[in-house]
């Protein structure tokens, strides 16, 4: 009886230490109550924008990115562009139930923060009072693997782009506001193709980071420039090639397959038997 009593309290004592670690059971109501993550197709979508160039949110092609601000604030987000692309550039802007008329624009700046015109879209739009949202798009031009350095042209490398309101009654001066945008690049191949290319692409500290691998460390340490983490799908390719090699190559088959077929027509059948040779 003595050995029987041990146990037992053995026994209650383990199951008293055992019991605070575990949980007890929830009840199917209480566990649908939880909240549950977001079942969007953009997982890990960025839902903040930056407020200026230097912390604009990077975010990629195909990707829609959200951000909640107020009305009057700069919103800026960066994505990459490689040679051969047109992006084109969307946003939407979910607007308060009750404003007045407001015009909102996107402009689209370079690695060289140069602002950069759109081909066609509507990049400025007036929503009228009490509208629900307002859609703005922007279609660059198509990026270049190189060009001369007075020209404006779109050239591989970060893009950004800022959102703002540029006409808004005072009285509309900082209600709550939600933004949408995505960017997607349509592919032109050869027919935009150059003869050349950059060394390295546009992104942020690109130049910064190259002269510190090429110079002496004496100290030992190096303030690394914090490149882009976001580049085009299989990396930058800078243009070097293009499907205008495929219709090169095929160009010159064809030639000389012309040349040789003309030289088989006009030669004729040769001298005719009959005539004898020259100076005979």
């Amino acid at each position: 009886m003595r050995i029987t009593r041990v146990l037992s309290a053995g026994a209650l004592l383990l199951g008293l230490a055992v019991a605070p670690s575990v949980s007890p059971a929830v009840s199917p109501a209480v566990a649908d109550s939880s909240p549950s993550p977001s079942a969007s197709g953009d997982d890990g979508a960025p839902t903040e924008a930056g407020t200026s160039f230097r912390t604009a949110t990077e975010i990629e092609q195909g990707q829609k990115a959200t951000a909640s601000g107020s009305a009057g604030d700069y919103l800026y987000w960066s994505f990459p562009a490689d040679a051969g692309q047109r992006p084109t550039v969307r946003a939407t802007v979910k607007l308060p139930d009750t404003h007045a008329s407001e015009t909102w624009q996107i402009d689209v700046y370079d690695g060289l923060r140069r602002r950069q015109s759109c081909q066609y879209g509507a990049q400025t739009r007036t929503a009228a009072a009490d509208a629900a949202s307002v859609e703005l798009a922007c279609t660059l031009r198509t990026v270049r693997a190189w060009s001369e350095q007075w020209a404006n042209d779109p050239l591989p490398g970060t893009y950004y782009v800022r959102l703002t309101v540029v006409d808004l009654a005072t009285s509309d001066l900082g209600l709550a506001v939600d933004a949408e945008v995505r960017v997607d690049s349509r592919d032109i191949g050869g027919s935009a193709a150059v003869d050349g290319s950059l060394a390295k692409p546009l992104v942020p500290g690109i130049a910064v980071n190259a002269e510190e691998s090429d110079g002496d460390e004496s100290d030992g340490e190096s303030a690394t420039a914090v490149l882009s983490s976001v580049e085009p799908e299989g990396g930058w390719t800078s243009g070097w090639w293009s499907d205008r090699w495929v219709w090169t190559a095929v160009g010159g088959v064809l030639a000389a397959l012309a040349g040789v077929g003309g030289y088989a027509l006009t030669r004729g059948a040769g001298r005719p038997s009959r005539v004898p040779p020259p100076g005979v």
